[in-house]
């Protein structure tokens, strides 16, 4: 019978955990920007205003 490989097992495991790590940040991530644009939506495009005025402002500079 063969010898089971447990360093192969636990590294399965570590990157399974790893990835439910992950998913769990990114869905709570989603969740942070949905309430954050349901509690001030016209914040999103000002955002989007403020960044491409500061692009504009840094190219005569360079």
């Amino acid at each position: 019978m063969a010898k089971p490989n447990y360093s192969f097992a636990k590294r399965q495991r570590d990157l399974a955990k790893e990835q439910k790590k992950e998913e769990k940040l990114q869905r709570k991530k989603a969740t942070a920007e949905e309430e954050a644009s349901a509690l001030n939506p016209e914040a999103e495009g000002e955002v989007a205003a403020d960044d491409s005025d500061a692009v504009d402002n840094q190219a005569p500079q360079a």
